[in-house]
């Protein structure tokens, strides 16, 4: 199943996975080809190969993976090779090391740190500008990109995610944009992707900086697939995906479809009560017009919510 804001063929069809057990995922997955020299626990980003497949690891445990300008140039140098005319790489995995975060977001005390030391320097923005620029790369990607949401998704971490065909959440998919509350806006591409969601969740989203878990990632529209760790299914979908002789757009939708398939469940939407307030409130043409909406309004919901505007860094200057 697709988000709904980029809609994908749908076409189930796959019976290969049912021949595999976890044991033969994890001989698979053990046997993963080296594609760099670099493959070791002190690299920032980590680069597999596995037939025609490329795998880009986060490699910033201790940090949630939080993305540095070091892991931006790597990443975008081995994506420009792969893409490149007579290249045979067939699709792309980005994923996160550890058990916590996909990408907590971009390193932005890394890029404070160094406007400090030299307000005069470019070093600072330097990050900015590549990191956009990497943001582009993978939404014009040719090759089929897939992103593994799997853990804490912010900022930076949904620029490497978002603007892909595929982004696969799981129940410890975290997911923010939570700049405003820095007087930043919603960067990485953030005015693109949340103007196409449903409504007028996403400048909710943007201005609130509100956190959606697991499958609300995926029922706002945010992530293309969800699919659980239990029984399995994660894990078998990741080995699925390297099986694959041809990967192909369809080919790697009707894959992730079946899982998505077996790991949806009827639990509520924790957006679906407040969605018609949201819709309401959130569609004003100005901030001044929402604040005094959700000023005028009673209801529990309304008040966190301006509770929560009130503390982020542009209502306060606007509203001091």
């Amino acid at each position: 199943m697709t988000s709904t804001f980029i809609k994908l063929p749908n076409r189930l069809s796959i019976i290969a996975r049912q021949m595999l057990n976890l044991k033969d995922i994890n001989l698979k997955m053990s046997q993963r080809a080296s594609f760099s020299s670099v493959n070791n626990m002190d690299e920032e980003v980590l680069f597999d190969a596995v037939g025609s497949a490329r795998i880009i690891s986060l490699n910033r445990v201790k940090a949630l993976n939080s993305l540095n300008l070091n892991m931006v140039e790597k990443i975008m140098s081995s994506m420009q090779t792969w893409v490149a005319p007579g290249s045979n790489v067939s699709m792309i995995i980005i994923k996160g090391s550890g058990e916590k975060a996909f990408c907590a977001g971009g390193d932005i005390k890394a890029a404070t740190e160094e406007g400090k030391k030299d307000p005069s320097s470019l070093k600072s923005t330097h990050f900015f500008r590549r990191e956009y620029m990497l943001n582009h790369l993978i939404g014009t990607c040719p090759l089929p990109y897939v992103a593994l949401i799997d853990g804490i998704t912010m900022g930076g971490g949904v620029g490497l995610s978002v603007h892909a065909p595929f982004r696969v959440a799981t129940e410890k998919t975290l997911f923010a944009m939570p700049e405003t509350a820095i007087g930043l806006f919603p960067d990485v591409g953030g005015s693109h992707f949340l103007s196409r969601l449903e409504g007028s969740i996403g400048l909710y989203l943007a201005l609130t900086g509100c956190r959606l878990k697991g499958e609300d990632v995926h029922r706002a529209g945010i992530a293309s697939h969800y699919i659980t760790h239990e029984n399995g299914l994660y894990e078998r979908m990741q080995a699925d995906l390297l099986t694959l002789s041809n990967p192909t757009r369809d080919s790697i939708n009707e894959l992730l479809d079946s899982f998505h398939k077996q790991s949806c469940t009827k639990s509520p939407y924790s957006l679906a009560p407040h969605l018609p307030k949201i819709n309401e409130v959130f569609s004003l043409p100005t901030l001044e017009q929402i604040y005094a909406a959700l000023e005028s309004d009673d209801s529990e919901w309304s008040s966190k919510t301006l509770n929560t505007l009130k503390k982020m860094v542009g209502f306060q200057t606007a509203y001091a």
